[in-house]
């Protein structure tokens, strides 16, 4: 997929946005073709160095981008030399979604399985063993702790749950089909 083509998506570059944020998205949304130097970058963007440097990095980091270093024989100063490789852009993606399924897995087992309190004046939330320790009395104002019912977030889970594993085409395990029923 050509880099125009991959940058067009709102999801690619909301992504390129959360990985080098809006001082170096003139930098992700702009890959030239072929080498050039962070120097060139800068100039031709408008861009301060540091920011450009940063986010060429962070787009190295995420395997998005690559560098050749080549050292100048009178001076000894290196000249690094970028290129893009936005096509494993649809990869990296779909790794950052499996990661976010098993978090939203992980954290939907821990809504279901504790209970929780909540002290509606502070607005902060306890597990029942902190809100036992403190006698259901919220430590910060004093107030009695209320009873929170957090089916509405589990709910909430299970559908972004299903949306991405329809996404991914990930099945249910026979255990969890088990536990749906």
């Amino acid at each position: 997929m050509a880099f125009e083509e991959l940058l067009e998506d709102p999801v690619i570059q909301k992504y390129l946005h959360e990985l080098v944020g809006p001082k170096g998205m003139p930098v992700a949304a702009a890959p030239p073709d072929g080498e050039v130097t962070d120097e060139e970058l800068a100039e031709e963007l408008g861009l301060e160095l540091n920011d450009v440097r940063r986010a060429l990095f962070i787009l190295y980091e995420n395997d998005l981008a690559r560098y050749r270093r080549l050292r100048d024989e009178d001076s000894g100063w290196l000249t690094y030399l970028w290129t893009f490789e936005y096509d494993k852009i649809p990869e990296a993606l779909e790794e950052e979604m499996q990661r976010l399924l098993g978090a939203l897995e992980e954290r939907r087992e821990y809504e279901r399985n504790h209970q929780f309190y909540l002290c509606e004046v502070c607005g902060i939330r306890f597990e029942f063993g902190e809100a036992m320790d403190f006698g259901f009395e919220c430590p910060d104002c004093g107030s009695e702790l209320e009873s929170m019912e957090n089916s509405r977030l589990v709910d909430a889970m299970d559908d972004r749950i299903a949306a991405l594993r329809d996404e991914l085409n990930v099945e249910l395990s026979e255990q969890e089909s088990t536990a749906e029923a």
